[in-house]
């Protein structure tokens, strides 16, 4: 029986976890997530849990935040002024909010706090500084190594 290598393409359903049992995530009751193995499409934790896998087999994986979304930087907290804003904006506290950075790429900020003043933005991803268990199954790999399975 076949079992997963780096290159391989894969399906899998998968509910994620955080390290208090809470769900923030799961495929379970829809389409399978398919990718390729080591392509750096997921995070590194969950390529590799899946490596050695046979079609149908089942188990849990502890991913490190490190191997997830990385750590939390203090350094991508920063205050915002509201006179530099819009007049209408006024995004509530949790909400997500696209911005640009100063090179004119576009970055994704959370609104962890706001006065009179200033919002405070979050631009590090949700996940940053979280442990995640993901509990998965191979449904089946779709071709190995370049290889198409019919």
């Amino acid at each position: 029986m076949a079992t997963v290598k780096e290159g391989d393409r894969v399906k899998v359903h998968y509910t994620g976890k955080l390290e208090d049992g809470t769900i923030f995530d799961s495929s379970r009751d829809g389409t399978p997530l398919e990718f390729t193995v080591g392509k750096a499409e997921l995070i590194k934790g969950f390529n590799r849990g899946v490596i050695g896998m046979s079609a149908g087999e089942s188990k849990t994986i502890n991913i490190s935040a490190e191997d997830a979304y990385g750590p939390h930087n203090k350094e991508r907290v920063f205050e915002f002024n509201r006179d530099r804003s819009p007049r209408d904006f006024d995004p509530a506290i949790g909400q997500q909010v696209h911005m640009q950075r100063v090179d004119g790429q576009p970055v994704v900020v959370t609104v962890i706090d706001k006065s009179d003043k200033s919002f405070t933005m979050d631009s590090n991803h949700p996940m940053a500084g979280k442990n995640l268990t993901f509990d998965i199954t191979l449904v089946e790999i779709v071709y190995i190594a370049g290889i198409y399975l019919i």
